[in-house]
């Protein structure tokens, strides 16, 4: 028989080994993300390792680093190819540069609203050619909005293409946006988005180019008072995870993952219209302009790199 002083040395042995289990059991996730802690994507984000949380008992934990803590885009992706990371979400203009064929998807005026572009992000139209980039280190997840793209400037606002010529305009990292600026009159140049506001302040650029939430959550608005709402993109933003963590996961757990992934979309696109408006707000009580926009010239001038864009490699 044991005495009480074994006793309780088992109880707190045991107790250890229990804590020791559940720790080793918790599969991190770590989640890379550009944006701030109050953005939609992020929300989005929670809600999805919520879900995986509490529907596999607490078997994996997902971290979330805003605010490029892991690096910018471009990094976080490769961070998830080589397996550093476990996901990220990225610009759909980065993976264009694995697979030419992902920049249909984020074609100038390609969507005719948001609730057209909803509904085919929910639907499983893109299934196929999400999961072609494997071969690279990494597939697709789904697809967030990241609203409808405009122009803002700093000195003068942009109201037609004869007032965006010449002008210096921030673009993510790929070429179909430097040819879109190209043809809308501008001078695309790729940047990261932490360099932007200074790059605006000290006369490097003359505006950017991106949507209301972005533009008051980062206090753009400070630089480049004058939003001229071209909507000229809807590009998607890709929740992509690693092909190898993937792959080492059960499957009926790489199933959980895809599927809680697939609901996460449609959170985020309601958690996204909630928010526009309070951004727009925000951004006017600071002294932001929003200028109407006459989008059908601008349409006009896309219309030949639509075409030529829509020509795969395979065409």
């Amino acid at each position: 028989m044991f005495n009480i002083k074994q006793r309780k040395l088992t109880a707190i042995t045991i107790i250890g080994l229990l804590t020791s289990y559940n720790s080793i059991a918790a599969t991190e996730i770590k989640v890379a993300f550009n944006q701030s802690d109050k953005h939609p994507q992020y929300s989005a984000l929670q809600y999805f390792g919520d879900r995986l949380s509490n529907e596999t008992n607490g078997k994996y934990k997902v971290n979330i680093f805003p605010n490029e803590l892991l690096g910018d885009q471009r990094a976080s992706l490769e961070l998830v190819q080589n397996g550093a990371i476990q996901m990220s979400i990225v610009a759909n203009p980065l993976v264009e540069n694995y697979d030419k064929t992902f920049s249909v998807i984020g074609l100038p005026y390609i969507y005719t609203s948001p609730e057209h572009q909803e509904k085919i992000f929910t639907s499983s139209i893109l299934d196929d050619l999400f999961k072609s980039t494997a071969k690279f280190g990494f597939e697709v997840l789904g697809s967030y909005t990241a609203g409808a793209r405009s122009i803002y400037t700093k000195n003068t606002p942009v109201k037609s293409i004869a007032d965006l010529n010449g002008k210096k305009i921030r673009v993510m990292q790929s070429d179909t946006m430097i040819k879109m600026l190209s043809c809308m009159g501008g001078v695309g140049v790729p940047m990261n988005q932490g360099e932007v506001y200074t790059a605006i302040q000290q006369g490097v650029l003359d505006g950017a180019e991106n949507n209301e939430i972005t533009y008051a959550d980062l206090k753009q608005y400070e630089v480049a008072p004058y939003f001229s709402q071209t909507r000229h993109l809807m590009v998607p933003d890709l929740l992509i995870i690693s092909s190898q963590f993937l792959s080492s996961i059960p499957e009926a757990d790489q199933k959980l993952v895809k599927n809680i992934a697939k609901d996460s979309i449609k959170k985020e696109f309601e958690m996204w219209n909630a928010q526009i408006q309070k951004s727009e707000d925000l951004a006017k009580e600071k002294g932001a302009t929003f200028i109407e926009v006459d989008i059908k010239p601008f349409q006009e001038s896309c219309k030949k790199l639509q075409d030529d864009l829509i020509k795969t490699p395979e065409q």
